[in-house]
C-alpha cells in the first residue's frame, strides 16, 4: 500500500488519511465487504497515532462506508441504493431504472378486523374488515425492504384473489378499483429490527431500519390505504425533493 500523506501541508493529517482511505473505497480499490487494515496496520503504514486512526475510522462509519465488527475488524461497506418515496415513484421501478434486477416474495396475507390502532390509521371503525399483505422486496439476490399494507375490505373486495407478488398493489388499487393516490401523509423514523426482521433481511445486529408509513388518500380524500415499509438502513438512502419556489406562508 503506498501512501500519500503530506506532513508539511496546511491540511491536518487525519484529514488527509481520511481522504486517502475514503479514495481507495470509492475508487473500488477496496471492495464491499472486505476487511480493511486493522488500526495496527494503518499505524505502521502512515506512522499516525492509533488514537487518530481511530477518529478517522470513527468518520468513515458515520459517513457509511465501512463498518465494525466486533473481534473481526472494519470492513467496506455495500454502497447504498438512492431511491425517492414509493409516493413519487415505486420502489421496483426506481430499482430497474438503476439497474437492479428486482423480484417481490410474498410473506403473508389475509384478512383481519381492524383493532383500534389500525382504526385509527385507516380512519375507519374498530372491527371494520381488513386485507393485509406483507411482501419482501429484493435488488439482486438482496433483500432490501419489508412491505407491510393494509386496506379496507369494503374498498376493495377481492384484492387478496390478486397475484400482489408480481403486481404492484398500487396499480391494482388503481386499475381495478378506481383507488388513485392523490395525497399520501408520510412519516419517517428508525427502529430496531425484531429478530423477524433481522432475519428476513438479512441484516446484521446493530443495523437501524427506516420506516416510512404511509397513509394514502384518493382525490375525493377518501383514505384507502395504510402502509409500513421497513428498508434497510446500510443499504437504502431515501432522498426527498422540494420545490420552494412559489410562494410560501410562514
Amino acid at each position: 500500500m503506498t501512501t500519500t500523506l503530506n506532513r508539511n501541508s496546511a491540511v491536518p493529517l487525519y484529514l488527509q488519511l481520511a481522504d486517502e482511505l475514503r479514495n481507495k473505497i470509492l475508487s473500488g480499490e477496496w471492495q464491499p465487504e472486505q476487511r480493511i487494515p486493522s488500526e495496527n496496520e494503518l499505524n505502521q503504514i502512515y506512522s499516525i497515532s492509533r488514537m487518530t486512526i481511530r477518529q478517522v475510522l470513527g468518520k468513515l462509519v458515520d459517513e457509511g462506508l465501512v463498518f465494525r465488527v466486533h473481534g473481526k475488524g472494519t470492513f467496506v461497506a455495500q454502497p447504498k441504493i438512492a431511491t425517492r418515496s414509493p409516493s413519487y415513484h415505486g420502489v421496483r421501478e426506481q430499482l430497474e431504472q438503476q439497474g437492479y434486477s428486482t423480484r417481490t416474495e410474498m410473506l403473508n396475507s389475509g384478512e383481519l378486523e381492524a383493532d383500534v390502532r389500525l382504526a385509527r390509521e385507516l380512519d375507519v371503525p374498530v372491527g371494520t374488515p381488513l386485507s393485509m399483505v406483507e411482501r419482501l422486496r429484493y435488488a439482486g439476490d438482496t433483500p432490501i425492504s419489508l412491505h407491510k399494507s393494509y386496506v379496507p375490505m369494503p374498498l376493495a373486495p377481492g384484492l387478496l384473489s390478486h397475484d400482489l407478488a408480481e403486481k404492484q398493489l398500487c396499480q391494482v388499487l388503481a386499475r381495478d378499483y378506481g383507488l388513485d393516490m392523490a395525497y399520501v401523509h408520510e412519516s419517517l423514523e428508525s427502529l430496531n429490527p425484531s429478530p423477524a426482521e433481522l432475519s428476513a433481511l438479512r441484516v446484521r445486529r446493530g443495523i437501524p431500519l427506516l420506516l416510512l408509513e404511509q397513509r394514502i388518500r384518493d382525490a375525493s380524500h377518501r383514505l384507502f390505504e395504510y402502509t409500513q415499509i421497513k428498508f434497510r438502513g446500510d443499504r437504502v438512502r431515501l432522498e426527498f425533493d422540494y420545490d420552494l419556489t412559489g410562494p410560501r406562508k410562514r
